[in-house]
């Protein structure tokens, strides 16, 4: 009885069943078995799509109270695409960024759209919150240049893994580290592919003993994510009004369709904004023309990816189990080649699938070579300027043979075997 008397109520608070003399003439309208009453089918849409939207906003602002208040130390890695406006606001609304328990983090990868980090400082005014800036590691924020200079320009061209490693996943877990996170909230959705398709409220991600993850917008479509930013004004990412349903790093996003005929201005819509709001369409025009090192279409950016918590990557010639010394610095390098003493110094990159295929027969040099001339190995893919300059670098591996006066030799030949460098290190010697 109960339950009947809860939808009797809902009917009689609705518009969409109402007497025909209230009625306008251009609605869609069905007349009911009662000759009195007309259900209006547009109203019921809407009403209904509010009731959707109520739903999802007390289930995502439940999870999130969850979030901020059963856990420490809650941290928003943000975005600022669509969904991450909406949990900014939801979070806003709800006091928690104002005062504190949740922190909000953003990984600039010095190739974001210039609007984004601007837009980050409208956010910051409304919602009463500073937040906590990453960047590759060594390099300060806002510093370009410093960047180029260290780990290239180019970078994102020559190797997308490691750029994916140095601009996003190593600040990110940084980012996580620094705020001692214990909760990360995030804006993932099962409308948004299937790769996310099966993923619940609250997860539990490999790090540190077990990191919860809130995903708020869990269950939200990218079409209740417009309507919640239409209903409460809520400030949006200004590429939606150039064309772009998401966004990411300016060198491969591209507006959807790339005609520029669908955008989202102050709540109106231009153009067919199905062609955005499909299932699994939010980020088609994000990763475009990126492959990975196993040639498959590049779809995550490595941050949600599985183990993305953990460092997936791994230095060559670990400095405390391997026979090939390590070089840490240029200070160190410039002084291996001023001692007078000849020694080899092989330039790496621990990502370069050549350094890689290397590592063992670069150690059984080493080893044979024992106490007859040092063996060393230093990373060049973070000091390219150095190597460029002083170790003939121009692609990894380079292997030299300094001399004792310091001059540099390279080896140029592509049999990299421990017998090939015993032979070039007689020959260049002798």
């Amino acid at each position: 009885m109960k339950f009947l008397l809860v939808i009797s109520s809902l009917f009689s608070l609705s518009s969409a069943f109402a007497p025909t003399a209230f009625l306008r003439s251009n609605n869609v309208a069905v007349k009911m078995a009662d000759t009195e009453t007309i259900f209006d089918q547009e109203q019921y849409i809407a009403e209904s799509k509010e009731m959707r939207l109520k739903h999802l906003e007390e289930q995502s602002m439940f999870a999130l109270k969850i979030a901020c208040e059963n856990y420490g130390n809650a941290v928003f890695p943000n975005a600022m695409i669509a969904g991450d406006v909406v949990i900014t606001d939801l979070l806003g609304r709800m006091g928690y960024l104002k005062s504190g328990q949740a922190k909000i983090m953003v990984v600039d990868t010095f190739h974001l759209f210039p609007e984004t980090m601007e837009f980050l400082k409208v956010l910051e005014d409304k919602y009463e919150f500073k937040a906590e800036v990453f960047c590759a590691d060594g390099i300060a924020v806002d510093d370009k240049a410093a960047y180029d200079k260290r780990y290239g320009a180019d970078l994102w061209k020559e190797d997308i893994d490691e750029y994916d490693r140095v601009c996003k996943v190593e600040p990110f877990q940084r980012g996580l580290k620094t705020l001692t996170t214990d909760c990360m909230i995030n804006g993932r959705t099962r409308w948004q592919g299937a790769e996310r398709a099966w993923i619940d409220l609250f997860e539990n991600a490999p790090i540190g003993g077990g990191l919860a993850k809130c995903n708020p917008l869990a269950y939200w479509t990218l079409e209740d994510t417009f309507d919640y930013i239409t209903k409460f004004k809520v400030p949006y990412h200004p590429l939606h009004e150039q064309g772009y349903p998401s966004h990411g790093d300016a060198k491969d996003t591209i507006p959807i369709p790339e005609d520029v005929s669908v955008k989202y201005v102050d709540g109106v819509w231009t153009g067919d904004k199905t062609i955005w709001l499909e299932y699994g369409k939010e980020r088609v025009g994000r990763f475009v023309g990126l492959t990975k090192k196993d040639g498959s279409t590049k779809t995550e950016c490595g941050i949600h990816v599985e183990g993305a918590e953990r460092t997936f990557d791994r230095d060559l010639w670990e400095e405390e189990t391997s026979a090939v010394k390590k070089i840490s610095t240029v200070e160190a390098a410039t002084e291996i080649q001023n001692s007078g003493k000849a020694s080899i110094v092989t330039v790496y990159a621990p990502w370069c699938q050549f350094s890689l295929a290397m590592e063992d027969a670069l150690e059984t040099f080493a080893k044979d070579m024992g106490d007859k001339i040092d063996v060393y190995s230093l990373r060049g893919d973070d000091k390219r300027e150095f190597v460029m300059e002083n170790l003939n670098t121009s692609s990894f591996p380079t292997v030299n043979v300094i001399k004792p006066d310091g001059t540099v030799v390279k080896y140029e030949s592509e049999e990299r075997t421990p017998e090939a460098f015993a032979k070039f290190v007689e020959e260049t010697l002798a």
